[in-house]
């Protein structure tokens, strides 16, 4: 159960970093969204460290990893609103 809360808590302010580093208007809003693009971001950071061999199993990414791929999960949310 904690380590629940805790990727909760490290994806909401993974993601306010990312809104953060990033000002745009076509950001997404919002507290539940803005902990999506965290959590989002950690899982693919995460996924990403796998695969490069920067992670072991069992390993996460911290604080400084989710907010990079959270960086990444709203490069990618801004490339789709484009397209709307």
């Amino acid at each position: 159960m904690s380590t629940w809360i805790g990727a909760i808590l490290i994806g909401l302010l993974a993601g306010a970093l990312a809104r953060l580093v990033s000002r745009d208007p076509r950001n997404p809003q919002g507290c539940l969204l803005t902990m999506a693009l965290g959590l989002l971001g950690a899982a693919l950071f995460t996924w990403i460290g796998r695969t490069l061999g920067l992670y072991g199993e069992g390993e996460t990414a911290g604080l400084i990893g989710a907010t990079l791929g959270a960086l990444l999960v709203l490069g990618a949310w801004r490339v789709i609103s484009e397209g709307r």
